[in-house]
């Protein structure tokens, strides 16, 4: 296994392939909720994308701690866990619900939007990379 802080080329390279995540916020009691979500890499942070209201984008508000997983799905024993702290970014989510639309179900723009839903794009600021299986 490797720990690191930043998210290294190898890493990158895993997340860009089209295996969903596990993304885990904290209620306001501090337990713990967890969620599958669709993610993309930066250069030095991983996206995901919610909607306003929906309770990711509450508890990230409140407290911005966050954990990240993404497992291969034909290999368990090849996995990625991101520990930091999450943002949450207005600009550029809708654009990027339809780039996310496109790597996991091949289609120009996300089919799932509602008239009322104001997307809004998650960045996780690396704290600890954790690695397994990816060389």
């Amino acid at each position: 296994m490797t720990t690191t802080t930043t998210i290294e080329p190898n890493v990158k390279e895993f997340l860009d392939n089209p295996f969903v995540a596990t993304v885990t916020t904290l209620r306001a009691d501090g337990s713990p909720h967890t969620t599958v979500v669709w993610t993309e890499s930066g250069s030095d942070e991983v996206w995901f994308n919610t909607a306003h209201g929906r309770a990711k984008a509450r508890h990230i508000e409140a407290d911005p701690r966050v954990s990240l997983t993404v497992v291969d799905p034909v290999n368990s024993y090849r996995w990625v866990s991101i520990t930091g702290r999450a943002e949450l970014v207005d600009d550029g989510a809708d654009d990027q619900i339809d780039r996310l639309a496109k790597k996991y179900l091949g289609k120009d723009e996300y089919p799932y939007r509602t008239a009322e839903e104001k997307r809004v794009s998650v960045r996780i600021v690396p704290e600890q990379v954790e690695a397994i299986g990816i060389e």
